[in-house]
């Protein structure tokens, strides 16, 4: 099977480059784009056709939720990853609404992300447990 393709997008520099050195050198998947607004990520998802975004919800320019809404508009196929600080019902209802696979809190352990960057390309849902009341550290629908 070949690498999952993932577009970051946040506006935070440090953490981008973080997130991708995990994402590729200790689970093995491709990073074929980097954003720091919603508005380049359009533009990125468009012209990158990456399997999964991992995308924030506040950033400049455009939001994250926006951002999902368009790209999901022009791809209905598109898997977006909301990966945020914020566990405000209004930014995951938005982001679910938007066309969101999936909403992580940005304090979720490296192995977890991986196994629901490679559920939400699976097809799955994913909610953060903080969200649900579900057990476990992920709650999987659909």
């Amino acid at each position: 099977m070949s690498s999952i393709r993932l577009l970051i997008v946040d506006d935070h520099a440090v953490y981008r480059r973080t997130l991708r050195r995990m994402c590729e050198s200790r689970f093995g998947f491709t990073v074929v784009g980097e954003a720091a607004n919603g508005k380049d990520a359009v533009e990125l998802a468009r012209t990158l056709s990456p399997d999964v975004i991992l995308m924030d919800v506040e950033m400049p320019v455009m939001d994250g939720v926006e951002a999902t809404r368009r790209i999901i508009a022009a791809n209905p196929q598109a898997r977006v990853i909301i990966l945020t600080v914020h566990q405000r019902e209004d930014y995951f209802a938005g982001a679910t609404g938007a066309g969101a696979r999936g909403y992580l809190l940005k304090d979720i352990h490296w192995h977890e992300l991986a196994e629901a960057v490679k559920l939400v390309h699976e097809g799955r849902v994913l909610i953060d447990h903080a969200l649900s009341s579900a057990g476990g550290s992920l709650r999987r629908a659909a």
